[in-house]
């Protein structure tokens, strides 16, 4: 018997010992950890980020600060992976992102986190890959550093933001990036953010932006990428999106409706668009976000992600998932590991 198979026959069992709720909770979380601590890591953290001292110096005030990241180090990362069964983690740079209004100093900044991760990638090539991180809204120094971090640091993919100021992923002036990321065959990570437009809504005060209006602002990226038609333009790209697709599972359908009138950019559908998509679990392993992905896609479409250090252990979102009951064992290992090395085969190793 598997060590996975091993503590799921053990954790039923504790619960038909007639244990209350609370103390077959606390067992499986100890055979969890038992189990974790002896078996070979081999979970890939998909949704993982770095914070350099060149972005954190550059960042610190800035609104949509995500602090845990200021105090990052490689060995914090590290000492979260082993924790959780976690053989390789890919890095990204998280909020407040790069994008200040200031053009030059975003393409310094990127330039400065993508070799500062393509270092530690070196220094600890089976424990990290990174999505490289790019100057937009700036077009021109975009298509140069993903040649750059594709050719010079080897970059395993991009990452990107949902939206930039006030403009979005889908916006016709980003098609020429689009156009070089499809030709590039790139695996594409997306994190979300919150536009200008929706920083400071009041409606309910002291609820920060990533309570509601990260998972709306990813709605809208991947509204913007489907309506546009770059999603059928440019089927190279392997789309992954934070946080199980933010709210677009739950309102597939409503969106769907003004699909109709978009025959052109969607010739088969928006569902069928989104279901080619990939999508991480970061920040989404309740009942609520999983029942309306699986909805969506099967498991041979989700992957296991953290958003590690401000938003989970490696530890608790493993823990999670199998508490929740909605995947079977072959399921989760497509999420924790089957599905990134297919999209990242240099991980395979790891």
């Amino acid at each position: 018997m598997s060590d996975l198979d091993r503590r799921t026959f053990l954790s039923t069992a504790l619960a038909s010992l007639g244990l209350p709720l609370g103390l077959a909770a606390i067992g499986r979380r100890v055979l969890f950890a038992q189990g974790t601590a002896s078996a070979r890591p081999y979970r890939i953290d998909i949704h993982h980020h770095i914070g350099p001292a060149v972005w954190v110096a550059e960042v610190k005030g800035r609104p949509l600060l995500q602090a845990a990241s200021t105090t990052w180090c490689p060995a914090k990362s590290i000492d979260d992976m082993d924790r959780g069964g976690v053989a390789a983690s890919v890095v990204s740079i998280t909020n407040p992102g790069l994008w200040f209004g200031d053009k030059g100093v975003t393409s310094r900044l990127a330039r400065a986190c993508n070799e500062y991760a393509a270092k530690l990638v070196q220094d600890y090539p089976s424990r990290f890959g990174f999505f490289a991180a790019m100057p937009l809204p700036d077009v021109e120094a975009t298509l140069k550093e993903i040649a750059y971090a594709y050719d010079t640091l080897k970059a395993d993919g991009v990452g990107l933001f949902t939206s930039y100021g006030d403009t979005w992923l889908g916006n016709p002036a980003y098609r020429p990036v689009m156009e070089e990321l499809n030709r590039r065959n790139a695996v594409v990570h997306v994190h979300p953010t919150a536009a200008n437009c929706c920083r400071d809504l009041n409606y309910a005060p002291g609820v920060a932006p990533g309570s509601m209006e990260y998972g709306t602002d990813t709605t809208r990226a991947i509204t913007g990428i489907c309506f546009s038609g770059d999603a059928s333009r440019f089927p190279n790209i392997r789309w992954i999106w934070s946080h199980a697709g933010g709210t677009m599972p739950f309102l597939a359908g409503r969106i769907d409706g003004a699909s109709g009138n978009f025959k052109a950019q969607m010739p088969t559908g928006l569902i069928s668009e989104l279901k080619k998509f990939y999508y991480d679990v970061a920040g989404a392993a309740n009942a609520g976000a999983i029942a309306s992905l699986q909805k969506l896609v099967n498991a041979d479409k989700i992957m296991f992600g953290t958003d590690f250090p401000p938003g989970g252990t490696s530890r608790g979102v493993a823990q999670s998932l199998r508490e929740l009951r909605m995947f079977s064992e072959n399921d989760l290992r497509a999420i924790e590991r089957d599905n990134a090395v297919k999209l990242l085969p240099r991980l395979k190793s790891t």
